[in-house]
């Protein structure tokens, strides 16, 4: 699909955001989101509420009976009353046949099954995948980070810091600005061997230095704040090479 071409449907854009499509199909639908400014606004809102689901807790309160069908654990402990903000989003989005019950169990069960709440790392190679399978991988093309740091400049609120290491076989390629955490973050892109690294930068004046990593769908991160800046390495290389280019961005 392209721009001006059938929209991709909700239950899609819901699944990319839950990480629950395969490959082939997160790479078509991310594609699409590249080309198609209506699309992309509506994913967008859909994370908001996703996001505003996780980060206010709220939950909605059942008539006994159904919640006692659908959560038999939940229904014990009170749940405080819905955001207006989340139950607008949502309803935007779901059917008009769809009851308030209905919304309220849908949401209920958003909250409660296990893994509908992408982690920092997860994210973070979703964002990854979709810059090499889309369109959308470099903004500003340069090797030289005087070029690549001053084209931030007013584009964020805050500085990243650029460095290029091609001596230590990790070239700067570039840069571009994504989404994460809910905010907008810097991104450096590097190139080492045949191996692209996306290095993620945002504000995080709570962070901790200690390096963190885990393997996702196949890809390997790494996390660490320094400077109250949060930054996460994304890449299929090995491993131990990854954390070689972090030790160098956290060492200049």
């Amino acid at each position: 699909m392209t721009a001006g071409s059938e929209h991709e449907p909700v239950e899609l854009l819901n699944a990319l955001i839950d990480n629950e499509l395969d490959a082939a199909s997160a790479a078509r639908i991310s594609a699409h989101l590249d080309a198609c400014a209506t699309c992309r606004a509506r994913y967008e809102e859909l994370r908001e509420a996703a996001a505003a689901v996780r980060e206010e807790g709220y939950y909605f309160e059942l008539p006994d009976d159904l919640a006692g069908r659908l959560f038999p654990a939940a229904v014990a402990a009170p749940q405080p009353a819905a955001s207006g903000k989340v139950i607008r989003l949502l309803r935007n989005y779901l059917a008009p046949a769809v009851s308030l019950t209905a919304l309220a169990a849908s949401l209920m069960l958003y909250i409660a099954t296990p893994g509908g709440s992408p982690s920092l790392d997860d994210e973070a190679v979703s964002e990854h995948i979709r810059s090499l399978m889309g369109t959308h991988l470099i903004d500003v093309v340069s090797s030289d980070h005087h070029t690549v740091k001053p084209w931030f400049a007013g584009k964020l609120d805050f500085s990243p810091p650029v460095g290029d290491f091609a001596g230590a076989g990790f070239a700067l390629i570039g840069g571009r600005i994504d989404y994460l955490q809910h905010r907008d973050a810097a991104v450096l892109i590097y190139r080492h061997g045949k191996h692209v690294i996306n290095v993620f930068i945002y504000p995080d004046a709570d962070g901790t230095d200690r390096m963190t990593g885990s393997e996702e769908r196949g890809y390997n991160t790494l996390s660490w704040t320094r400077d109250a800046l949060h930054f996460v390495a994304v890449s299929d290389m090995d491993a131990a090479e990854l954390q070689r280019l972090a030790g160098l961005l956290r060492n200049p």
